[in-house]
């Protein structure tokens, strides 16, 4: 990729880099980096040979958007920052938030002055947005809860098969003993 670059832009005149800030990204550029800082980087040094956002998305195949972004970093002299900006959407959950949302589902939300029994993940969602600040949609949520093996469906506690609860029931099956059927 080093090629598409010329080593001579307009014959020595330098558009928006200083000659520093062109000559430390160019050697920046020899390092072993991420395909993403690479293109940061690539995307400045065209804009600073005059490119258009056009054809610098059409050399480099990128986005307009993250062109659009690293040539204006190139042209207010921001170029030093292009290792700054972490690469990819920034995380919105933390551990904080999934602590807290394993104590929720851990409890009823009537503990919380719900008047339902069980939560949802619409519900989860809203009750974390208020206390945390952090807006997740319920189907990330429930993916969540997925990840951390957990669930907001309803398991209803399975009866103790010992003959102690019995006395709950009219109708007993058991085996019959011989002096049962003789009866």
């Amino acid at each position: 990729m080093n090629n598409l670059i010329n080593p001579e832009p307009n014959k020595g005149v330098n558009r928006y880099l200083t000659v520093f800030q062109r000559k430390t990204l160019e050697n920046t550029l020899q390092k072993e980096l991420s395909e993403q800082y690479r293109q940061r980087i690539l995307i400045m040094l065209l804009t600073d040979e005059g490119k258009t956002q056009s054809e610098i998305c059409q050399i480099l195949n990128c986005c307009p958007a993250t062109a659009r972004h690293w040539i204006l970093m190139a042209k207010t002299g921001m170029a030093h920052q292009w290792q700054n900006s972490p690469i990819g959407r920034p995380k919105t959950i933390n551990d904080q938030y999934l602590e807290r949302l394993q104590e929720l589902v851990n409890h009823s939300p009537q503990d919380y002055g719900y008047a339902f029994r069980r939560w949802t993940g619409k519900w989860l969602s809203q009750h974390l947005a208020r206390e945390l600040g952090i807006e997740v949609n319920e189907r990330h949520i429930n993916r969540l809860l997925h990840k951390m093996g957990l669930s907001t469906s309803y398991h209803p506690e399975r009866p103790d098969d010992s003959l102690e609860n019995t006395h709950k029931c009219r109708i007993i099956i058991r085996d019959l003993s011989s002096t049962d059927l003789e009866k």
